[in-house]
């Protein structure tokens, strides 16, 4: 069996994206061999999982930039602990789209880098950056037997609202052309401020709009979970409180993913 892959998308910034993809990562891991791959230029994933922030330095030609220009992702794979590996990126790979120009290489590239490791995991999940562009689409473009499934990120805030439909366009399109085995798993909520009076106009508005998508658990933003890319997983003495969210969210990706709802 293939790995499955989920990704983590919305075009728009602070909407957890990179928090959510590496939380979600470890918890997969507890259980599960899970490929985390960082396809955001800005390396959040990175350091959260490794520690380390000189990512330009530390990962200098040793990211998904050089695995995709060729074709395999096994010379750069790290071990991050058992079971959970990565691989990096930095601020190199908005230089993607030029490669891939004078490459030749096809919105199905990262699907051939990965080929040659998909049977070695149960889950590859992917951060992606807040743009609409080829970091984002080639994720959504990589098609996998175990299936492809895209988890929409909303902050509760008007500006992500309005990017959701944008999202799901693209998702669409991936979908039509490349991928048909993409499904959307979900539109999950990480509320800045879970106190604010909107959010539940926001919630009746998502629910209406997209029937059936929205995540029943509900991310709300805690500080123990903001110190984890300082703390880290072990050893850390706030790690339950951190989580608290995220296991329940873990748990209902699952039994999504397995019964392939909703389709968006």
């Amino acid at each position: 069996m293939t790995a499955t892959i989920v990704t983590f998308g919305i075009s728009k910034g602070g909407c957890s994206k990179s928090t959510s993809s590496g939380i979600t990562s470890y918890l997969l891991s507890q259980e599960e061999r899970v490929l985390a791959i960082d396809m955001d230029g800005q390396g959040n994933l990175t350091s959260f999982l490794t520690g380390e922030y000189d990512i330009c330095n530390v990962f200098e030609e040793k990211t998904v930039l050089e695995a995709i220009i060729e074709g395999d992702a096994r010379p750069y794979i790290i071990r991050i602990q058992e079971n959970l590996d990565l691989i990096p990126s930095n601020d190199f790979l908005a230089t993607l789209p030029r490669h891939m120009y004078s490459k030749g290489l096809k919105l199905n590239a990262l699907q051939k880098t990965l080929e040659p490791v998909m049977k070695d995991y149960d889950w590859i999940i992917i951060d992606t950056p807040p743009s609409l562009s080829e970091q984002t689409i080639l994720p959504l473009s990589t098609y996998s037997e175990g299936g492809s499934h895209v988890v929409i990120m909303f902050d509760g805030s008007m500006f992500a609202y309005y990017a959701i439909p944008k999202f799901i366009e693209m998702v669409e399109g991936a979908k039509e052309r490349y991928n048909p085995n993409l499904n959307t798993a979900g539109i999950l909520f990480s509320l800045i401020d879970s106190r604010a009076k909107e959010n539940e106009v926001m919630l009746e508005s998502i629910e209406e709009d997209h029937p059936n998508l929205k995540f029943d658990t509900i991310i709300k933003r805690k500080a123990s979970t903001r110190r984890l890319p300082i703390a880290g997983f072990d050893g850390n003495p706030e790690l339950k409180n951190a989580l608290e969210y995220y296991i329940p969210f873990v748990k209902e990706l699952k039994e999504r993913v397995e019964q392939k709802q909703p389709q968006g």
